[in-house]
């Protein structure tokens, strides 16, 4: 595809499925680059909103994937920055994992404000999680153990030390008024699914992960939930989990799914994005692929999304000061 081709702009006017009228018209075809390898999370939301765009006719054509890994994510936050600026007909997947790295200075010489954060259509929820024998029965007994000795619970999630599921933990402790977060144990598995093994295993006292991963463990009864890191209860089978924020912890963590575009888009592209964006989180078919792969509600988009992902970039560069791992 050329890029000449990728950049067209008609000035006409062009009624779309969300009956939308705008001067900006998309190329026939459209990219999302999804910047892991096939079968991730960032795979999955552009090619199941890849999909929606063309099954609703946003798109008239096909919209491709191309995979892109490297420097979890890096590789192609460069590219869409150095060789891709203005580009209307490009889509990029990201999520709270992007964030996280820009916060904390992975993505070398690089900033959020450097692509145009278009929207996010759903979120997997932060979760606190014990044993069903542990002596911690809500989120405030847990806290006020951290507060008398912040060395005597070890947690356990699939990320890096840093990450995403430690700093779960450590947004949870710093909104309780736990001091002292750097000495807050967290150990690193290779997954969520291990290190749930090890809480229920009695290995380590709390699990911390997103709450697909612990519906099942829930369910056989080896799991108790201490806390979503939702605004509110989420639905369906979800719903006897309390929230910290109705804890009194105002904690909130969503692993977001969204998109970013280049710079340089012009204010109409942007605005067409935004509101497909709108569109697509609006109809039946995301729905079901959110009902059918775990995601919960979550929709930002155009300026909102924008300040939300510079607030959560803030927010983690603070965090991450504050427990040594950035200067």
């Amino acid at each position: 595809m050329q890029r000449s081709v990728r950049k067209l702009l008609l000035a006409t006017s062009l009624v779309f499925a969300t009956s939308q009228s705008f001067a900006f018209e998309p190329a026939r075809s459209a990219e999302c680059i999804a910047p892991a390898n096939p079968g991730g999370g960032w795979d999955f939301t552009c090619r199941s909103v890849g999909k929606i765009l063309s099954d609703l006719k946003y798109i008239d054509g096909n919209v491709q994937t191309v995979n892109m890994p490297g420097a979890g994510g890096g590789v192609a936050f460069a590219h869409t920055v150095s060789k891709r600026e203005g580009d209307t007909a490009l889509l990029v997947a990201a999520s709270t994992a992007t964030t996280t790295r820009l916060a904390q200075g992975q993505f070398v010489g690089m900033n959020a404000d450097q692509v145009k954060w278009v929207g996010a259509l759903g979120a997997d929820y932060g979760v606190i999680a014990v044993s069903k024998d542990s002596p911690y029965k809500d989120l405030n007994a847990l806290m006020d153990a951290l507060k008398e000795d912040p060395t005597s619970v070890k947690f356990g999630g699939g990320s890096a030390a840093g990450g995403w599921d430690h700093l779960k933990v450590l947004i949870a402790a710093k909104a309780a008024g736990v001091g002292n977060l750097p000495k807050i144990k967290y150990l690193a598995y290779s997954g969520g699914g291990e290190a749930i093994t090890q809480v229920v295993g009695g290995h380590i006292e709390g699990f911390t992960g997103d709450v697909s991963e612990v519906l099942g463990f829930v369910e056989s009864g080896d799991l108790r939930v201490l806390a979503v890191m939702s605004e509110e209860r989420l639905p369906g089978q979800y719903a006897d989990m309390p929230t910290a924020k109705e804890q009194g912890i105002d904690a909130i963590a969503p692993n977001w799914r969204g998109f970013y575009l280049p710079a340089g888009v012009p204010d109409d592209a942007f605005e067409w994005w935004t509101k497909t964006i709108d569109g697509v989180y609006a109809s039946d078919n995301w729905k079901q692929v959110m009902q059918q792969n775990g995601l919960m509600p979550f929709h930002k988009s155009g300026p909102e999304f924008t300040a939300f992902v510079q607030q959560q970039v803030k927010e983690i560069r603070d965090l991450s000061t504050e427990i040594g791992l950035i200067k």
